[in-house]
């Protein structure tokens, strides 16, 4: 597959730039491999399509407010920094990227706060907009990163053109968020309430969770035509021997395994055994899936609407089918659903 096959024209007013006013009053459009079917419904439908004993696969990664505003030491110019990873926590060193990157050169110091008790000094050039910084602050390390939460806000992604709002803090989040390491939500997982996980609970539907760690590295594009030459950025996973005892029982049992978005998605197909079996696992993945491609262990999986050639995309034309995606988000676009990050979900089934 050529990366070409991947455009479409997406009209601007379908990414969606808030979310839907309750998580899972979103709409649900459900594929049917096998019979080549389309179905409008409501996110909370959802549970129809599931039995006793089938299993959904949960991020639970939680992001943390990546995005800082500071100032440059001097000339005061505002200087967006956006947390990437954590380096070194006693020496406070952090992955950055920054914008404007060209007033940013090694040795530069930021200030940032009110009270300019964080600075941050330039270490290192990582790439064009990437540096590394060492953050200095008066305090223990929880002051500090209670510090960074406190001056951090949310890291809606790019498209979003409006300001970060205070209900962007608990919508920019699943109800299931435990492990802080993500920059970008997992966002098939947002349309998930309370209410609905309870009445799965209730169905006799298995939850699995495993974490993987969002990072900006998904959204990247894709600049060759040959996708086999393209390079996706690692990002941490944790798959533990409970999450793989629920999963691998799922699969013996023929019962539907869902993955609740394409990073957990990535996640379990980081970690097949020979028998086509989930393996528990720490450590990183650099996995880019993309057609043709035979998945191991989730029959089924949940999705928002991607943006052209994206490895989202890509990922899920892998799964579904390249034709059928194609004609799924030909029938989206003309039924006006929302995409992106904030906007609508899939299931295929």
């Amino acid at each position: 597959m050529k990366l070409s096959a991947f455009q479409f024209n997406l009209p601007d007013e379908l990414l969606a730039e808030y979310p839907a006013d309750n998580r899972d009053e979103a709409r649900l459009m459900v594929l049917n491999r096998k019979e080549q079917t389309i179905e409008h419904k409501m996110f909370k439908d959802l549970i129809d399509y599931f039995e006793e004993d089938d299993v959904l696969v949960l991020n639970n990664t939680k992001v943390f407010p990546a995005r800082l505003f500071g100032n440059k030491e001097k000339t005061g110019a505002r200087i967006e920094v956006f947390l990437l990873r954590e380096l070194n926590p006693e020496t406070r060193l952090w992955d950055v990227l920054v914008d404007p990157a060209r007033k940013i050169r090694i040795g530069n110091k930021l200030y940032f706060g009110d009270d300019e008790t964080l600075v941050a000094e330039v270490i290192d050039n990582t790439t064009s907009r990437g540096r590394t910084l060492r953050f200095l602050f008066d305090g223990s390390y929880e002051e500090f990163r209670n510090k960074l939460t406190e001056l951090g806000e949310t890291p809606l992604p790019k498209y979003i053109k409006r300001e970060v709002e205070p209900e962007d803090a608990e919508r920019y989040q699943t109800i299931f968020a435990k492990n802080e390491g993500a920059v970008a939500a997992p966002t098939a997982g947002l349309h998930f309430s309370k209410h609905l996980l309870k009445r799965l609970e209730i169905k006799g539907i298995d939850f699995a969770e495993v974490t993987l760690h969002v990072g900006l590295g998904t959204f990247s594009s894709v600049e060759v035509e040959d996708l086999s030459k393209h390079k996706m950025d690692s990002e941490e996973m944790i798959i533990d021997e409970a999450a793989a005892k629920i999963i691998n029982n799922g699969i013996e049992r023929k019962k539907r395994v869902c993955a609740v978005g394409t990073t957990a998605m990535r996640a379990l197909e980081s970690s097949v055994s020979s028998g086509y079996r989930l393996n528990a696992y720490s450590g990183w993945t650099n996995k880019f899936i993309f057609p043709p491609y035979d998945f191991s262990i989730a029959n089924a999986m949940i999705t928002n609407f991607h943006t052209p050639k994206s490895t989202l995309l890509m990922m899920v034309s892998a799964f579904a089918g390249h034709d059928f995606i194609k004609k799924a988000y030909d029938e989206a676009i003309k039924e006006k659903y929302r995409f992106y990050t904030y906007g609508d979900a899939m299931l295929i089934i």
